[in-house]
């Protein structure tokens, strides 16, 4: 009994010192603390504090407290940013997973992990976001067990968003692995990565245009000239130049911000990829532009571009989308990164706008006081804010400790 006690006692001495220096970074406490005294973070805790009361509000009050909802929109900017304009920014995880994995671009390696970890947290997230939205978070299981029938979308979306969850958390776990320097499970797991890949495409592939399908039902709801029988096409082939454009910005981000835990591998892999990402982008965002003139077409609204909403068409369409293609032609033919950059932060705008366009601007646009409801409250506006500031700073967290932006020295040889 007593031996068993001190074995007990020896390894929770030795674990607990190794398992705080992981977390602290080798720093002692106090260093750690004097670190941490930064303006990123100042600002953090200050829109975290500032935002609370919004969130008891929606807990106590329900969520017509903080939010512009109701029977006729029972979705805000809250759904229409978390969920809808996040999650084709998120499927950054599974292209450049696909691109390696599948299609075998070996150029695309460095960039898999930091693609995993940004489509991961960003599932992760878009999960919370439908928390906060539909409160009683114990009855999560219900859309995929007892709420919704298999004929049902929203049934197709909770299970996809359940399952890519842990397929991506289980496709990031040899960083996980390497940083705790696990060697067995690490080899088991770098084993059934490619399987995890391809369940993972498959999932993601079925989930962006399942978001567009949704709307299929909701011919008198949303507007003509946003409403297609093509809108699930539409979602799945905008999701692939957002998820590039999203890589574009990771890869200038972590090389400014986090060049301190980049291989070397990685650093001068950016420029490639970045080349590389903008060439896909292009040509992924020509073929969107000519699928929407075409879906105007098919439905003869030529006429309806001549209205208001029509003019608002017109500005996502030329505005948002076809400008910055034209703009990351000349960034991929000049070979000039700030284009490149440039013309990817405005095609993620376009995505925003657009998926914010069909959740809310164009839904219910004949209703009264429309524009009331679509512009949103402070409360609703702070919990966004402080949703994002805690993403940014869980993805910070673990770019600074694990190896996302290159492998550890004594894994490099394991693919």
């Amino acid at each position: 009994m007593q031996e068993t006690q001190a074995a007990s006692s020896g390894f929770f001495n030795g674990f607990a010192p190794w398992f705080m220096n992981k977390l602290l970074m080798g720093r002692s406490w106090p260093d750690y603390a004097r670190s941490l005294a930064t303006p990123f973070n100042v600002m953090a805790v200050a829109i975290l504090i500032v935002s609370i009361p919004s969130f008891y509000s929606r807990y106590t009050q329900g969520l017509s407290s903080v939010v512009h909802a109701s029977a006729e929109y029972p979705w805000g900017l809250l759904l229409s940013w978390g969920i809808f304009a996040g999650e084709p920014l998120y499927a950054c995880g599974f292209l450049a997973a696909t691109a390696y994995y599948v299609l075998g671009y070996k150029g695309f390696k460095p960039l898999v992990r930091l693609g995993v970890m940004a489509g991961m947290l960003g599932y992760m997230f878009a999960a919370s976001y439908l928390l906060i939205d539909l409160g009683r978070p114990w009855r999560l299981y219900f859309p995929m067990a007892v709420g919704f029938g298999p004929s049902s979308v929203l049934f197709i979306v909770a299970w996809h968003v359940c399952l890519y969850v842990n397929v991506q958390l289980l496709e990031f776990t040899p960083a996980i692995l390497e940083w705790l320097g696990s060697k067995r499970i690490h080899k088991w797991v770098v084993s059934a990565t490619v399987g995890l890949v391809i369940l993972g495409t498959v999932l993601t592939t079925i989930h962006q245009s399942a978001l567009g399908a949704m709307y299929l039902i909701t011919p008198h709801k949303l507007h003509p000239l946003w409403y297609s029988s093509y809108l699930p096409v539409f979602f799945l082939s905008s999701a692939v130049f957002a998820a590039m454009a999203f890589l574009v910005m990771l890869m200038a981000v972590s090389v400014k911000y986090f060049r301190h835990m980049c291989d070397s591998a990685f650093v001068d892999s950016v420029e490639r990829n970045t080349i590389t990402l903008g060439k896909g982008i292009a040509l992924s965002m020509y073929v969107y532009f000519a699928l929407k003139v075409i879906g105007v077409a098919k439905d003869g609204l030529w006429s309806s571009l001549a209205t208001p909403y029509g003019y608002w068409y017109l500005f996502e369409v030329a505005g948002m989308l076809l400008l910055p293609a034209v703009l990351m032609t000349y960034g991929v033919k000049s070979s000039n990164m700030f284009a490149i950059r440039a013309a990817s932060v405005w095609a993620m705008l376009g995505i925003v706008l657009n998926r914010v366009n069909v959740n809310l601007v164009a839904y219910n646009w004949s209703m009264p006081d429309h524009f009331k409801h679509i512009t949103p409250p402070l409360p609703e506006t702070l919990m966004i804010l402080s949703m994002i500031t805690l993403q940014l700073m869980v993805m910070r967290w673990i770019l600074n400790r694990m190896p996302v932006l290159g492998q550890a020295s004594a894994y490099r040889d394991v693919h």
